[in-house]
């Protein structure tokens, strides 16, 4: 049953990054640059024993000669190739399990990584002019508050301040006042 699990995981994380990046895969096979991807983000890659050049190589040994993808029975085939690579002391099932054990239940890593200018030019506590107007004091857009100029249909204009007095003033009580 243990078995079974594993290779439940393994194959659920052989999806995930099969379909990584390509709004078009399927799922039941990767690509070499998902392969390269899934060795690095799951730590087979160690750059003593297996380096991105070894990655490579098994990918394209074991994938067939017209194919640009590898299946999964290929990708625990590769696997396997590597796992012997990386654990040289261990026996093959023994180094296979290991290397399924770095996989099993892992996904895509996605990086982003904000350069020092992008960060520069989107930083809105730098911005001036009209477009400063867009944000409040913590940096947080206004909305459509911040884009467009609401038109104040009071009939004062921008610059008065007694606004709303006037009707005060027409309506105060007449008691005692000859007309």
């Amino acid at each position: 049953m243990s078995e079974l699990s594993n290779l439940t995981a393994l194959e659920e994380s052989f999806r995930r990054f099969a379909i990584h990046g390509d709004t078009r895969a399927t799922g039941k096979d990767m690509h070499g640059k998902n392969w390269s991807k899934l060795c690095k983000d799951c730590g087979v890659i160690d750059g003593k024993n297996i380096t991105l050049t070894d990655v490579d190589i098994v990918f394209s040994k074991v994938k067939k000669k017209t194919c640009r993808t590898i299946t999964y029975d290929e990708f625990k085939v590769a696997l396997g190739e590597l796992a012997r690579k990386k654990y040289k002391d261990k026996t093959g099932e023994e180094a296979e399990a290991e290397v399924f054990k770095l996989i099993e239940g892992k996904a895509p890593v996605i990086r982003a990584v904000a350069s020092p200018t992008v960060s520069r030019l989107t930083d809105p506590t730098k911005f001036t002019g009209s477009h400063k107007e867009r944000f409040d004091e913590t940096g947080r857009g206004k909305g459509k508050a911040g884009r467009v100029d609401i038109v104040d249909t009071s009939g004062y204009v921008s610059g008065y301040k007694h606004r709303g007095t006037y009707e005060k003033k027409v309506n105060k009580p007449t008691e005692g006042r000859p007309m």
